[in-house]
This record gives C-alpha cells, sequence and structure tokens, in this order.
C-alpha cells in the first residue's frame, strides 16, 4: 500500500473512532444547520443523518461524509469532548493576509 493510501486509510480509521453521534448533533447546533443543512452538505440522505444521530448503524462512507463536511467548517472532533473550532484554512488564509498587510503598512 503506498504512503498516501496508507495516511487516507489511517485518517479515516481515525475519524471513524473520533467523531460520534452526539458530536453531529453539537456541530449542527454551533454552525445553525439542520439535520437537512448537514445532509445536503454532506451528500447524503436526510435519513442517514436521523438514524446516525439516534445511534444507529450507518455505513461508514456516510460516517465519514458527515465528519469530513463538519471537519470543513473549522470543526475539530475529539472523544469525550464537544466538537470545538480548530484552525480552518480560511482563517488561516485570512489572518495571514491582515498580518501581511499590516507589516507592509509599517
Amino acid at each position: 500500500m503506498s504512503s498516501l493510501a496508507m495516511s487516507s486509510f489511517v485518517e479515516q480509521q481515525i475519524v471513524l473512532h473520533q467523531f460520534t453521534a452526539k458530536h453531529s448533533v453539537q456541530a449542527r447546533a454551533m454552525l445553525g444547520w439542520s439535520r437537512e443543512d448537514l445532509a445536503i452538505q454532506a451528500g447524503v440522505a436526510v435519513e442517514a443523518v436521523q438514524q446516525f444521530e439516534s445511534q444507529r448503524d450507518v455505513g461508514d462512507e456516510t460516517r465519514l461524509a458527515l465528519a469530513f463536511r463538519l471537519e470543513a467548517e473549522g470543526l475539530v472532533f475529539f472523544p469525550g469532548f464537544a466538537p470545538g473550532w480548530g484552525m480552518s484554512v480560511r482563517g488561516a488564509l485570512s489572518e495571514s493576509s491582515t498580518q501581511l498587510a499590516y507589516q507592509t503598512v509599517e
């Protein structure tokens, strides 16, 4: 297995073990999203979101789609903790642009 494929596999396994139904509910609340919003954003059926958040079995693909979509909004997930705001690419880019603009003005 190539290192890229192995890295992707490991990342997916970490997400599958860290992302819980409770995380999904809490993350939606943080974003102000309904189940329908998350389903549309993640490209899954609303029933799949309902099933996952009711702690019923869903496929790994569904769980990954939900987790990755919420992570794309800048959220991070750790077992036993509520979701938190991580460093998003958008935030990092705007912060570095602000710093660069400030440095060039001085």
